[in-house]
């Protein structure tokens, strides 16, 4: 299950950039191509965020669709399953322009709430 290992790296990714504040959403693009399942990516981000700054954090996803340059006809071109060929002229000799993407597009960060003595 690869989901463990991304997971790993956006917790790891998520903490650094947090510097200690508490993560409220995290915001990743993915790539069609990466494949991966977004139920086994949530279950194995929650496992691996216990005891961290994104604990209880949500996991937002968003799928990018793949999308190449056909080198044979020059068309940019949907790739939308596999084999990917081009949906102009039918080759399989694609430049993937799109769609391999793994990143953490953003941050929701928790605002440190001032207690106030009484």
């Amino acid at each position: 299950m690869h989901e463990l290992s991304i997971a790993e790296a956006v917790v790891d990714i998520a903490a650094r950039h947090a510097g200690g504040r508490p993560v409220r959403v995290v915001e990743l693009k993915v790539g069609h191509l990466r494949q991966v399942v977004p139920s086994a990516l949530e279950f194995a981000f929650e496992l691996v965020a216990q005891g961290t700054v994104l604990e209880g954090a949500e996991l937002r996803m968003e799928e990018v669709g793949a999308a190449g340059i056909c080198p044979t006809c020059g068309a940019e071109t949907p790739l939308p399953e596999f084999p990917l060929c081009c949906r102009n002229c039918g080759g399989f000799d694609v430049e993937v322009t799109q769609g391999e993407e793994l990143l953490v597009d953003s941050l929701e960060l928790q605002e440190n709430m001032a207690t106030s003595g009484g």
